[in-house]
């Protein structure tokens, strides 16, 4: 079995370079990026500010008092789509194969190459390519599967790159604290202290029985992971692109008053498949069948989110947009340009309470069912949510019974 070239790529502090790119006056200054308010969030945050303690995440009053002295702009998410993408199309037009695991972040599939020129040579090409015709810093790591290489690119920063040739995986992993491993959050990171685990060497000489024991089912993977196995494929960036449910009326209608509630609840519905699935969209569309048969849609561009309160009023705006005195038959919302990513974009305009709201939310609707909590506006509503996640790497179930 050939050995694989996996290259992740991650842009530095994003927004944080962006904010540096069309401003370079706050170039080597402790900047702040997120919600401007006493409740706002850091979104992002520079190099500068984490000597003081400051981590995004966390509540920019904390950071303020931390780190007095930085900017703090709010950021503006339109912009960094922008670069989002500029960046996704340099790297589309350079490797065979790529994730794009986030907003910021990449993965690209360089295997077979070096029969044609070095892998990491082309790598280190393709990083000065992405600075050159972006102006923001990236940082790369090369190896044989996904997570040797992520961790080596936190090891590469700032704005560097790291190869970790077959063979030296484990030592070069075994130093290292064992919350460089993805998939060691806080809790489990605690859970590995309380056993006298702090470096990635002790995990590599346990048996993995132990951690089993402690860790439950992803005791396993975090072991192989220590040991610098990994087989997570590269999931192409093209896969899915979009997500979408409809709703045929039992009897057409003209009350366009009717169509509020199950846009409202076909977007919730949609919005909360995206926040379980760890993604993003950049663009949302209505579309409409009258009674007649004929299909009207309408879309926009939005800034990546996956928030209720900012895809549920564009959705109810697109639906204003039809003026055709006819029954319509069929509503429709689709959520397209979808990319990986978490909450993190939305923190500009909003407040730790906003962002506890949703992670609650969303722990009930994955405890107790997606319909186990409504907005009183849905109330009624059928056949809304209820379905399985689109992200699990299933083709969509097509739903024979639904009128067409």
């Amino acid at each position: 079995m050939k050995t694989k070239s996996i290259l992740h790529l991650d842009l530095d502090t994003f927004f944080v370079s962006v904010e540096r790119l069309i401003n370079s006056e706050l170039m080597n200054k402790p900047l702040l990026v997120g919600g401007l308010g006493d409740r706002g969030v850091v979104a992002a945050c520079s190099y500068e500010t984490r000597k003081f303690g400051v981590h995004s995440g966390m509540s920019m009053k904390v950071a303020r008092n931390l780190c007095p002295h930085a900017t703090v702009i709010k950021g503006n998410a339109s912009t960094y789509t922008k670069y989002s993408h500029l960046i996704t199309e340099i790297i589309k037009s350079e490797v065979p194969a790529f994730e794009k695991a986030s907003v910021d972040e990449f993965y690209a599939d360089l295997t077979g190459m070096d029969r044609f020129f070095g892998t990491y040579k082309f790598a280190g090409e393709l990083r000065h390519k992405i600075i050159k015709e972006s102006g923001l810093p990236i940082s790369i790591g090369l190896s044989q599967n996904k997570v040797v290489s992520k961790i080596a690119t936190g090891e590469a920063k700032p704005n560097n790159q790291r190869i970790i040739e077959i063979g030296t995986e484990k030592p070069f992993l075994a130093p290292l604290s064992v919350k460089k491993i993805p998939m060691v959050g806080n809790k489990t990171y605690q859970k590995l202290i309380q056993l006298g685990v702090q470096h990635i060497h002790t995990i590599q000489e346990m048996p993995v029985e132990m951690l089993e024991s402690v860790l439950g089912k992803n005791g396993k993977t975090i072991w192989l992971r220590a040991q610098g196995i990994d087989n997570t494929p590269i999931i192409p960036f093209h896969e899915r692109k979009s997500i979408s449910t409809e709703r045929t009326f039992n009897k057409d209608t003209i009350d366009m008053n009717r169509l509020t509630a199950p846009i409202q609840a076909m977007a919730e519905s949609l919005a909360y498949q995206l926040r379980n699935g760890n993604k993003l969209t950049s663009t949302i569309s209505v579309k409409i069948r009258y009674s007649d048969y004929q299909t009207y849609s309408k879309q926009v561009k939005i800034p990546y989110t996956s928030a209720d309160h900012i895809l549920i009023p564009k959705a109810l705006e697109l639906h204003k947009l039809y003026h055709r005195r006819i029954l319509i038959r069929l509503i429709g919302v689709r959520y397209s340009g979808i990319v990986g990513g978490n909450y993190q974009i939305n923190l500009f305009d909003d407040s730790q309470k906003m962002l506890d709201l949703y992670q609650s939310l969303d722990k009930i609707k994955n405890r107790f069912g997606e319909k186990s909590v409504l907005r009183a506006s849905t109330l009624g509503t059928r056949t809304i949510g209820g379905m399985q996640n689109p992200f699990n790497g299933e083709p969509p179930i097509v739903l024979a019974h639904r009128k067409q």
